[in-house]
């Protein structure tokens, strides 16, 4: 079909590589689209984006890759919700889980809580089911489908390797392994064609930049500016290592993030092992302090395990994101779009909605690429900045007194729409019609949890009547009896993945 977008070219592997090859290339009109992935063959991934949000289901369903495989491959497990450890004063905890809370008004959830005890524990089971460690399904449910709203912990390598091979054997995308060594330029500064080092030039109608925090494509070629975030988002460096866990050992079904005196130490479990890394500042904290940081959380979180024999992985980064995420005929999706520190795991669930967004409004031919850039570009220039906001709300409320902390609680640094949210609050809730966007990434319930979770009071009694205030009252009531019953019916992820990893096993005993 002349003058029709025809060649998708994606440079770049990793996560952001396969899993657009893959979405791409399950969603295209067979015949019509080919998709080609170009990977330099000797440049290593990041490889730490371990945990993802619920929409990863959505996700993998389409791309046609079924659940009980994609947990083998990918050394997965259930991830119901973060824990947060020492935010408020170091001695806190409270849950922000991927179940919304029971049916009601904003303002009827909090009259129903009232301030006693945890507000997530107040007004949705999952919280009760993931301190057992429990999986959010049985086994005999359909792929995909659960008690509870649930996402995944999982390896990120392994996680690349099968979208790799879900890609080139099921869905026919064309693998070119070979180095980019330049761009030839096309009309109007869009991009004709990349210039490989042992494939000549790889043409292409739309290019998609999966080069890292390089940007090779969108940074390098197109020239588009990176906007630091750092004003906001304070950190720039973690230190991640692996700790092997013993058989039968518990799996936890939260991300776990432990607040410190310069950030915060994730804590991801896996099947055979924990992804655990600390976030921090240089500003606030240099290298070594931070490995004794770690080191310290080693040695109380995992005793078996001895820090000394383990290597200490350093990565560097900055919070921020390009102006522009699509320029002329190439878009960039990943790390060659942004990264934010790692809290709430928005970096994989973003490149998931930057290809929903991509396959919705995909450009039937180049004279329709412009309005798709600009309308694209508008949405995720929102997103990026609603996400920062959500980020920072995790930092203003603390009450601990580190330099660091203090730093984050000054007006200068929190965002200007974040800040006119926090005076709302306090006379009201958050509540849905503050998030105007239709498909937001933390909707008002996600504010709930980390507000009052963080321990902000309570609002005001409203002048007006809480109309819905018995049924919601009667819901919450039911809570208890609901996580019993979940309790008494789910097995928890070892038992789960145990079972699921036997299940090849057996087979070959018969």
């Amino acid at each position: 079909m002349a003058g029709s977008v025809t060649r998708i070219v994606i440079v770049g592997g990793g996560t952001a590589g396969w899993l657009a090859a893959a979405r791409l290339a399950a969603a295209v009109e067979p015949g019509r689209v080919q998709v080609t992935l170009i990977e330099a063959p000797d440049i290593p991934t990041i490889g730490v984006g371990e945990g993802t949000w619920p929409t990863m289901r959505c996700t993998l369903s389409r791309i046609g890759i079924s659940e009980t495989e994609f947990l083998s491959a990918c050394d997965a497990s259930f991830k119901q919700g973060s824990r947060f450890f020492g935010w408020r004063d170091g001695r806190d905890a409270y849950h922000h889980p991927f179940t919304p809370p029971v049916e009601g008004s904003a303002a009827a959830l909090v009259a129903g809580w009232g301030g006693a005890g945890a507000f997530a524990d107040a007004v949705c089971a999952q919280p009760a089911v993931a301190e057992r460690g429990l999986a959010p399904r049985q086994p005999a449910m359909p792929d995909y489908a659960g008690a509870l709203n649930y996402a995944y912990h999982l390896d990120a390598g392994k996680f690349a390797a099968l979208l790799r091979a879900h890609a080139t054997e099921r869905l026919g995308v064309a693998h070119i392994a070979d180095h980019v060594e330049s761009v030839v330029p096309g009309e109007g500064g869009t991009i004709a064609a990349v210039a490989t080092r042992a494939n000549g030039e790889v043409a292409g109608d739309l290019f998609i930049d999966c080069t890292g925090h390089a940007a090779l494509l969108l940074g390098g070629y197109c020239r588009v500016p990176f906007v630091d975030r750092s004003d906001a988002l304070f950190n720039d460096r973690a230190l991640a290592v692996q700790v092997p866990v013993a058989p039968g050992s518990t799996i936890a079904a939260v991300t776990d993030a432990t607040a410190h005196e310069a950030g915060w130490i994730w804590d991801i479990g896996l099947p055979t092992r924990r992804g655990i890394g600390c976030v921090y500042a240089s500003a606030h904290m240099d290298d070594d302090r931070a490995a004794a940081v770690l080191t310290d959380y080693l040695r109380r979180s995992a005793p078996d395990c001895d820090p000394r024999a383990i290597s200490f992985r350093k990565l560097q980064f900055r919070s921020g994101h390009r102006e522009r995420f699509w320029a002329g005929n190439c878009l960039a999706i990943g790390l060659s779009a942004g990264f934010l520190e790692p809290l709430e795991a928005s970096a994989i669930v973003l490149i998931e909605l930057s290809l929903d967004a991509l396959v919705e409004d995909f450009p039937a031919d180049p004279g329709a690429m412009a309005g798709a850039a600009g309308r694209f570009n508008a949405r995720f220039r929102q997103r990026w900045d609603r996400i920062v906001a959500f980020l920072k709300l995790h930092y203003v409320l603390s009450e601990r007194d580190e330099p660091y902390w203090q730093a984050h609680r000054d007006p200068a640094t929190i965002p200007a729409e974040l800040g006119v949210m926090l005076d709302r609050w306090r006379h009201r809730a958050p509540m849905p019609s503050d998030f105007d966007a239709v498909d937001e990434l933390f909707p008002a319930a996600s504010h709930q949890y980390v507000l009052y979770g963080m321990g902000a009071p309570m609002p005001p009694p409203p002048a007006m009547r809480i109309e819905d205030a018995a049924p919601v009252a009667d819901r919450m009531g039911q809570l208890r009896q609901r996580a019993r019953a979940l309790a008494a019916s789910l097995p928890t992820n070892r038992t789960y993945l145990d079972t699921l990893a036997a299940r090849p096993l057996l087979k070959e005993a018969r």
